[in-house]
């Protein structure tokens, strides 16, 4: 099936243009290619089915067509050999930990900023930067618990960060199910091929969720805080509280008392002592943000202060968010670490630096321009594949108001062979690891590889079109 693939160019995951099969994917592709077609079309329609029962969808907010979507599943794993992932890992890890130490110093003695490494500016006038919680001390000095990094493979194949995601992180629910369902589809080539399990995520996530409950609490009650059926992961929400055995609440099963947290059940109420939180900092509590917010728990942010309660992630983390703050992440592991990036960033250009706007300004036609806050493939300008219009649009939006805009070259993602319109071919993917934040630093062994189902398409968002594929890391190299 695989014999008219070609490889257009770029970096391609599996093939090489001189070489041909990657030596990580021999193994696979000798089973592979020993499949008939007609069988691999009834794996894809029974995964499809299957995904559609469970009810395996994502929302997207504004569609005429209905919010509801089934999640675009390719049956052709994405692979990664024992030492990339061990690189991996390390920099993930290295990542993480120098995020935490800036949001502790931000929020307490914010040495960055004085020692001028970051300009106090930047900071200081971002939108998710929460003044309400300077000099607060969060449980066990940890701000991000759940992480989701964003990273891509250039045209060398050269591993670099793309963005930070240390509010909400979305997707693992779908890595979760993905395995299960290749599992199903290609029963025995796992233990042949020597894939690492993905299974015990969800106990992993409680472990962490457990170890930041308030202080002698020794079984703490955990809840997962959801802001409803309409949310666009609420398939994930309801997945994961089921996988770790705790309630799914929404705001309105939660009340305080005393400024501690209590949950409604048929048999009263029940004490809370940590919560997983799927809702932004914004509408978690009409007392302190939004006043309009129906989603949140009135009083939640005092039994926060008061250490009655611990939230997962912390209020405050949006500042690690900020796609302008993400600029300056590797000065925040030189400064914190005393170490270089094992991961770097894609360059990255500030519209409010005078240069670097000239810079933007001067060539928006070939370079990437992003809002600083925004996610999901929106407020995003594609220099290169837009019109005239659209980048005079933005022109005009990043003249008006720099600090929400930054600016990338167009990279050209690595592509990994994709099941499209009855044939293999080539679609750009990227990968977005989980790394949990506990007692100790954990990663999935794997993540969700996300695809760009379009020919020629970048943007592997689910509510952009982007479908998903099942990552294999392997024991071994080969």
């Amino acid at each position: 099936m695989l014999k008219k693939y070609k490889v257009n160019g770029g970096f391609d995951e599996m093939l090489c243009a001189t070489t041909g099969v990657r030596g990580h994917y021999q193994k696979f592709h000798k089973s592979f290619e020993k499949m008939k077609p007609a069988e691999f079309d009834a794996k894809r329609e029974a995964i499809d089915t299957a995904f559609l029962r469970q009810g395996i969808t994502f929302n997207v907010y504004g569609d005429a067509q209905g919010a509801e979507k089934i999640f675009p599943f390719d049956l052709l794993p994405r692979i990664i050999p024992q030492k990339e992932w061990e690189l991996l890992e390390r920099g993930l890890a290295q990542r993480i930990t120098a995020l935490n130490l800036f949001l502790h110093d931000i929020y307490h003695e914010q040495k960055i900023l004085k020692d001028g490494i970051i300009p106090e500016f930047y900071v200081l006038s971002a939108r998710h930067f929460r003044r309400e919680f300077v000099g607060f001390n969060v449980p066990k000095d940890i701000y991000i618990h759940i992480c989701g990094t964003d990273l891509i493979r250039d045209k060398d194949g050269n591993y670099l960060v793309l963005e930070d995601n240390g509010r909400c992180p979305s997707g693992v629910s779908y890595v979760l199910e993905n395995r299960r369902a290749m599992k199903r589809a290609f029963p025995g080539m796992f233990e042949g091929i020597g894939v690492r399990p993905v299974e015990n995520y969800a106990q992993e996530l409680l472990k962490s969720l457990k170890y930041i409950a308030p202080h002698g609490m020794a079984d703490p009650t955990v809840v997962l805080l959801t802001p409803g059926a309409y949310n666009s992961a609420y398939f994930e929400h309801t997945y994961l509280a089921r996988q770790m055995g705790i309630d799914i609440v929404e705001g309105r099963d939660l009340l305080l008392k005393d400024q501690h947290v209590f949950m409604r059940t048929t048999k009263g109420l029940k004490p809370v002592h940590v919560i997983y939180r799927r809702i932004d900092d914004d509408f978690i509590d009409p007392t302190v943000f939004r006043k309009d917010s129906m989603l949140g728990v009135p009083g939640l942010v005092n039994a926060y202060r008061a250490g009655n309660v611990s939230l997962a992630n912390s209020i405050g983390t949006g500042l690690a968010d900020d796609k302008v703050m993400y600029y300056f992440v590797p000065r925040m592991i030189k400064y914190y670490l005393d170490q270089d990036p094992i991961l770097p960033n894609v360059p990255t250009y500030l519209a409010s630096e005078k240069d670097d706007m000239k810079y933007i300004l001067e060539n928006l036609p070939n370079l990437v321009v992003k809002a600083a806050n925004e996610s999901g493939g929106y407020g995003m300008l594609m220099g290169p594949k837009a019109s005239k219009a659209e980048i005079e649009k933005f022109r005009k939006l990043v003249i008006a108001e720099p600090r929400n805009y930054i600016a990338q070259p167009m990279i050209y993602l690595s592509q990994h062979p994709t099941y499209c319109d009855g044939k293999f071919e080539g679609r750009h993917i990227d990968l977005r690891p989980f790394i949990l934040s506990g007692e100790r630093v954990s990663i999935i062994p794997g993540g969700l590889t996300r695809v760009a189902l379009t020919k020629g398409s970048l943007v592997v968002n689910s509510s952009q079109g982007g479908g998903s594929k099942d990552t294999w890391v392997l024991y071994g190299d080969e």
